[in-house]
This record gives structure tokens, sequence and C-alpha cells, in this order.
């Protein structure tokens, strides 16, 4: 794995080009440019690794969905906002061939040689067009034939395809005040309709449900749908309070992401672990790559720890302390003691950093997709700082085409 420059002369036009060409809409975060200067460079035999840690863990994963659904007792350990708690009873509907499922594994390399996982983004993971877009740009740009891909867009689509009638309606279900969200949903939407089907952007509250099937009610828009993509998190559909948000729980309209990603997503997942295998799952996998995870009251007054939210997203309030702002590690600590119950403590591990051509580190987090248990390709992030969060840089992720 390594890092190469994008040449200086030509990183303007790149970046120009990542920003218009591949709907990279957020090519900053306030003062941070957010599109990196490199490409992550990663061997044959480390993408065949990752393909197949991928695959074995995700299949795990779905395994394990499957038993804590027919299981909700177990699902207290989980914590999960009380009123998504109250809707779980009503997906015992839930049939995988009906639905797609997306999800991505966030990697690390650590000093040992060794991969470490962060985290699952099962509910909605982003990324769409960084993954299927920007290595293309990268290549042209290097101009060299000494690299390849995988497309993400391409699979995802292709898997909607087989699950969606010809010519269908597909709502893009995302929070459309938000350019970050829309050109995720766009960039999805264009490739969509360029395969012949009909395409809605709307937001949660423009859907109804009758008789557990999808119905748009966005003017000029009414009437069946024969699809939902949805981008809106789960937790935030109870704080925007749509009506009837509680019909996408049971739907039997074609999701992606059915509702069923809520176990996996949150960070508690892994205190559930021992009662999933005690009735028939296997999480070997998960257990070789995510670091040791307890509740917070077990690891008091240990060290190697840090704390994360169980429903956190892109890297906020984790304490790695070398990686905190200003009073922002104590500010996590004091939350952690008020809401414990919030958080999750976990075994630090330690990123191995990259060093650049002009000898800077940088840490990055390889996110590795999954399409209906199938590897799909990668989403990378790289930062100066252990914590990968909002100020890393987006990176393409080429496969060396090297024997």
């Amino acid at each position: 794995m390594k890092l190469i420059r994008i040449p200086k002369e030509r990183y303007e036009d790149y970046r120009f080009n990542v920003m218009f060409d591949c709907y990279k809409w957020d090519p900053q975060f306030l003062d941070n440019n957010t599109i990196a200067k490199y490409a992550l460079v990663i061997s044959k035999e480390e993408h065949e690794e990752l393909e197949r840690l991928t695959e074995e863990i995700d299949y795990e994963t779905r395994k394990a969905e499957g038993i804590l659904n027919q299981h909700l007792e177990i699902t207290k350990t989980l914590y999960l906002p009380k009123k998504i708690k109250k809707e779980l009873k009503i997906m015992d509907n839930y049939d995988p061939d009906k639905h797609i499922r997306l999800m991505r594994y966030d990697f690390h390399p650590t000093i040992e040689g060794k991969w470490a996982v962060s985290e699952v983004n099962s509910d909605v993971p982003g990324g769409f067009a960084e993954a299927s877009l920007m290595p293309q740009a990268a290549i042209d740009t290097l101009g060299t034939n000494k690299f390849w891909y995988k497309n993400f867009g391409d699979i995802l689509t292709k898997a909607i395809a087989t699950k969606v009638v010809p010519g269908g309606r597909i709502m893009l279900v995302h929070c459309t005040s938000y350019s970050d969200d829309r050109q995720v949903m766009q960039f999805l939407g264009d490739k969509l309709k360029n395969m012949g089907f009909s395409v809605i952007y709307a937001a949660a509250d423009h859907v109804r449900f009758l008789d557990q099937e999808a119905i748009s009610i966005l003017s000029g828009n009414e009437g069946k749908i024969d699809a939902i993509v949805r981008f809106t998190p789960l937790e935030w559909l109870i704080d925007i309070k749509p009506k009837h948000w509680e019909g996408y729980f049971n739907t039997t309209t074609t999701s992606c992401n059915h509702p069923i990603a809520i176990y996996a997503q949150t960070k508690r997942f892994p205190l559930v672990w021992d009662r999933i295998e005690k009735l028939g799952g296997k999480l070997t996998t998960w257990r070789k790559l995510l670091p040791e995870t307890h509740e917070v009251k077990e690891v008091k007054n240990k060290s190697g720890y840090i704390y994360k939210p169980a429903c956190g997203r892109v890297g906020e309030k984790i304490s790695i302390k070398e990686a905190c702002k200003e009073d922002e590690y104590e500010k996590i600590r004091k939350d952690v003691k008020k809401h414990p119950k919030q958080y999750i403590a976990q075994k630090q591990f330690n990123s191995k950093p990259l060093l650049s051509e002009e000898g800077e580190k940088y840490h990055v987090c390889i996110g590795s997709y999954s399409v209906e248990g199938k590897h799909a390709g990668y989403y990378a992030r790289i930062s100066k700082i252990p914590r990968i969060d909002s100020y890393a840089a987006d990176i393409p992720v080429l496969i060396d085409n090297a024997k």
C-alpha cells in the first residue's frame, strides 16, 4: 500500500474534474480541502485479502441480523432509541431476497502489519461517486494503465436492476436541503435513469404506506413506488418526524437499505455477540478484526481504551486524545460519564500511517463495500491524525496490476 502524488501541475485540473464531473460538490470542510492530493494504491494481494475479509464479515453480519430479528429480547442491550425499538416488532416480515443489502466496512492498517475494522456503516453508507468516478479521474490524470479499480456504482445499480421491474419507479429518499446528501443521490439517480428507471428525488415525508407498499405523495410524482433507496439515517427519521415513518420497517417495497440495518449500525452491536453465537451465529472474522469492545463501566480506570458514541457517524465524538481539538476530549469524557449507555469502550488499535513523497504521515481508512454479500469496491479517506473524521480527505483507491 502506498500513496502516489497527483502531479502538482495537474492537481487543480484534477480537483476541478472531481468536483464537476465526479459529483464531489463538498470539496471542503470549513477551511480544509477534502480532495486528497494523492491516490492510494493497494497491491493485488492486499485487494484480494480485503475482498475475502469483507465477504466473510458481511456473511456473519447478515446472519447475525436474522438472529437478532427473531430474538428481540437480545436487542435490549443495543440501547436503541425508544421509537425505533418499538418498531422492531413489525419487522417480522423481513425477506432478504426482496431487498438490496448494502454495507461498508472501514478497514485500517495497523503497525502490527494486520487489518483492524473500526465499524460497519450498515445503515446508509456514503461515498458512492468517490468510489465510482474518482479512481478513473486519478488514472486519467496520472496517465497510466498500471492500475485498475472496482466501480461501485456499476455494481450497486446492477443489483438494484435485478430486484426492480424494468422502467420501475425508484424513490431516492434523502435530506433534500443538504448538498452533500443530494450529490450521492444525484449520482445514483443519473445512473438509474440511464438504465431506463424512473427516478424520484424526495424527502422521507414524501412517502406513505398502504397495505405495506410505499406510495409517493410528492406533487407531480404521486403513485406506487417500486423501490426505495434511503439515504436518511434511521435515527434521523425520529428527529424529522415524518408522518407514517414506521412504514419503512415492514414495507414489502424493495428497499436499500431496509431498517434491519440498525442492528449492526449501532456500535453496541459487539455487546450481543456472545448471545448471537449461542443461537448458532458465527462471528469469527468480526472477533479477529474489531478491537475488544465493552460497556463503559467495564473499563473504568483502565488504560488503552477509547469511547465511541453508539449512534456516531463520520468519526464524531471518538475520544482519541491525540486527535481531539482543544477541550473536546474532556467534553466527550463528561458526556460518557453522563450517558454511559450511549457509548461503548473499545481497545484502541495502533494505526499505521503511510509516508508521502514529501515525508508527511497520513492515516488511512479504506471503506470496503459489500452489495448482496459480494465485495463491491472501495471508498477511502486519509488524515494527518489517527481519527478519520470530517476533516479527512477523500482519496481514490487504485489496485496495482503488477503480479
